[in-house]
This record gives structure tokens, C-alpha cells and sequence, in this order.
């Protein structure tokens, strides 16, 4: 019996829930944006309605208002989208254990062993589509497939509140006729160079030879190839530890651009505090810090650069992330955002050689996993560094909700 794979995917998720809380809004079009006054005011998610006025995802708030004057603009609550997430999860978990989120709105499921008991693919995936409908007020578009490249594809295929099954006898018929783009992988650069030697469609790729798509492509036109073919045979990996997570980091856009060294510090550091105790958190240390800086004129770059020994303190990612920084920005032009991440991630007892100070550093170690619980118990505000005091217009501390997935579809 050949694999059952199901991809689930919550139909405009942050403005369903939104209109579960506010009930007035069912009939009217909402649009979730970031905080206009912080600089994030684009459209981060939209009901059915506000869509039907060509209203997309990144569109900037006045765009959309420009589409829709009476659009309904909610401001995002993510730890009650995270809360039903996870009430999303434990109804997949009650019918396999092999879950693999893809986002905090997606989840492909094996249930090929479940098949034996429950039924086949598409009574199940029916079933779930009920059961979040009926138990959360959510819908769900499931596609059932026998790999996760054509099930992602089943659950874009028909939305809001559908299921899609592709088969290996009919997926020529499904899958083939799709743009290029459709296809996991193919982005806005890739299409064009596939447009350009005539190859518009999915069938398009896969009567492509991977030779060919190697030229063009380099190794991706091979991967291409074998999605379009429906032979891919990728796991559903469960998120079981350091093995899912490759990195750990936070990124903010600030209310005021910044203008020097010292405003970049703050910034860095508020990042890192973060950054450091979502590390403890999952008991991991991470050998490389990384930057990543985008300028006022939205032009980015990405840095790293290898800790000699592992950590989890927010002071040794601080400073080894503003040494990155000072090394490769000079401020010709002020920062709009700024990112700090943690790579190279082992477990927080793994063996490395000890250094003269290491003695310190376990003290240090030790400190800062009292201030986490110091913050568990009187908020993440009761202790921060000193330096975290000295702007006023500048944010002090950074949500810690955010939930961590596996970064990449290949493990």
C-alpha cells in the first residue's frame, strides 16, 4: 500500500479566528494588519469577503483601504492564534502521531497506518474537515495525496472548506495543468526563468528533461522535476527536538528608523535577551550568531559568524551579534529592521572543550536562568538589562509567543 499523506491548511486563519471574537464582523470584510504606528501596517491575513475585493496578503494598509473603503481592520492577537493552533493539532493528533507543521496554520499528516482502522485518506480528511468546523468554528481545506508535494497542492486546489484528492491515476489531470508556480519551491525568480524557455505549467516541468532543468536551475531544476512527477518521497517528520529546529531568532521592524551604533546596541540586545531565553527554553546552545539588517531603502543583508564554545547567554549572543554588525555596517543609510538568530544548535549539556573562564561562564549560566524565572513569575519586564532603560522610543522587550518550526521542507 503506497503512502496516505494529508496536508491541512486553516482557511484565512488570523481573521477566522478574529471573527469567532467578534461575530458582528461575519458578514463584513476584516483584514488582520500589523500596527501602522510601529511601521508593520500590511494585511496579514483577510476573510473571504475582503478577498473578493482583491485584497492580498502584504498589501500595505492604505492599498487595501484603497480596494475596500469599508474594510474592518483588526489588529493581530497572536497567543490566541497560537492557543487554536494547538486545539487544531490535538484534533490531527487523534488520528496519527506523524503531524508536521508547516506554519502555525498548516500540517501535513501521515495517516497511512491509520487507514487499516479509520478508513481511507479521504474519509478521514473529511472527518477532521467536520470536526475543526464543528468543535472550533474553523474551516479547513485538506488535500490527500501519496506524497507531500501533490497533498500541499490538494489543499491549495479548492478553498475555503474543501478536500482534494490526487492520486497516482489522476494527478496528470490535476496537477499538470497548474501554473508553474503553484508547484513547492517555484518562486517569483524561478518562474520567470522557466517562462522564459516556454515552460508555463507543472506538466511543463515534468516533460522537461532534469537534465535541462539542471542547466537552467542548477540542483532545484532536478527537485522540481521530481515534485512535478509525483515522486517525491519526503517524510512527515514530527517536530521532535533539535533535530526539526535549525535556528532560533526574532526580528523586528522599529517604530523609528536607526541612525548609530548605539541605537543599533539597544536593539541588538533586546533581540538577543530573546533570542537567549527561547534557547533555554528548549535546553539548546547555538555555535554561530547571525544578523540580519534591511535599511530604510528595504535593501537587506544577512551575516554569521562562528562562538568558539556554545551558549545560551544573552550577553555572549549580544556581543558577538553587534561585533557582525559593527563589521559590516557603516550607516550610509539608517535601519528599518533588525534580526539576530541562533544556528548550529546543540543540546545545552553537550561536550565541549573547557576554557580558564569557564567557571564564570557557568555562573553566568546559572544567573540567567533565575532572571527566566524571576520573568515567568512577574512578566518579561520584572528584570532587564540596564541598557534596555535608556530609550524611550524604542520598544524594550520583544513577545516571547513565538512558536518555533522546522524551517525547511527537507530535513
Amino acid at each position: 500500500m503506497g503512502r496516505v499523506i494529508l496536508h491541512c491548511d486553516l482557511n484565512n486563519f488570523y481573521a477566522s479566528v478574529e471573527c469567532l471574537y467578534h461575530p458582528e464582523l461575519k458578514n463584513k470584510p476584516v483584514a488582520v494588519c500589523g500596527e501602522s504606528e510601529l511601521r508593520h501596517g500590511i494585511v496579514l491575513a483577510k476573510n473571504q469577503i475582503a478577498k473578493s475585493y482583491g485584497i492580498q496578503t502584504g498589501d500595505v494598509i492604505w492599498q487595501a483601504l484603497k480596494k475596500c473603503p469599508n474594510l474592518v481592520i483588526l489588529k493581530p492577537n497572536f497567543p490566541l492564534y497560537i492557543r487554536f493552533s494547538k486545539l487544531v493539532q490535538q484534533i490531527y493528533s487523534e488520528y496519527t502521531d506523524l503531524i508536521e507543521p508547516f506554519g502555525i496554520d498548516e500540517c501535513w499528516l501521515d495517516v497511512t497506518e491509520s487507514t487499516k482502522i479509520l478508513g481511507s485518506g479521504r474519509k478521514i480528511a473529511y472527518e477532521i474537515k467536520e470536526r475543526i468546523k464543528t468543535e472550533l468554528g474553523l474551516t479547513v481545506s485538506v488535500g490527500v495525496s501519496f506524497n507531500k508535494v501533490f497533498a500541499k497542492l490538494g489543499s491549495d486546489y479548492k478553498k475555503p472548506d474543501a478536500v482534494t484528492v490526487i492520486t497516482k491515476e489522476n494527478f496528470k489531470q490535476i496537477v499538470w495543468p497548474l501554473p508553474a508556480k503553484d508547484l513547492l519551491y517555484v518562486g517569483s525568480a524561478t518562474e520567470k526563468k522557466l517562462s522564459s524557455r516556454a515552460i508555463y505549467t507543472i506538466g511543463d516541468i515534468a516533460k522537461s528533461s532534469p537534465e535541462y532543468l539542471k542547466r537552467i536551475l542548477g540542483k532545484w531544476g532536478e527537485v522540481l522535476w521530481i515534485f512535478a512527477n509525483g515522486l517525491d518521497t519526503t517524510p512527515v517528520t514530527p517536530p521532535l527536538f533539535e533535530d526539526n529546529i535549525k535556528g532560533i531568532g526574532n526580528s523586528i521592524t522599529l517604530p523609528r528608523d536607526l541612525t548609530c551604533y548605539e541605537d543599533a546596541e539597544y536593539v541588538i540586545r533586546m533581540l538577543s535577551e530573546s533570542v537567549a531565553q527561547r534557547l533555554r527554553q528548549q535546553y539548546l546552545k547555538c555555535y554561530t550568531v547571525q544578523v540580519w539588517i534591511r535599511d530604510s531603502f528595504l535593501f537587506s543583508i544577512t551575516r554569521q559568524e562562528k562562538l568558539q564554545t556554545p551558549t545560551f547567554l544573552a550577553r555572549e549572543i549580544s556581543q558577538k551579534a553587534f561585533e557582525i554588525f559593527k563589521k559590516h555596517w557603516n550607516f550610509k543609510n539608517s535601519i528599518r529592521s533588525l534580526g539576530v538568530r541562533a544556528l548550529d544548535l546543540v543540546c545545552a549539556n553537550s561536550f565541549y572543550q573547557l576554557e580558564f573562564d569557564s567557571l564564570k561562564k557557568f555562573k553566568l549560566e546559572q544567573l540567567e536562568k533565575a532572571i527566566d524565572q524571576i520573568r515567568r513569575r512577574f512578566g518579561q519586564s520584572a528584570v532587564l538589562p540596564a541598557i534596555l532603560l535608556t530609550k524611550s522610543d524604542l520598544p524594550c522587550e520583544i513577545p516571547l509567543h513565538n512558536k518555533i518550526h522546522p524551517v525547511a521542507f527537507f530535513k
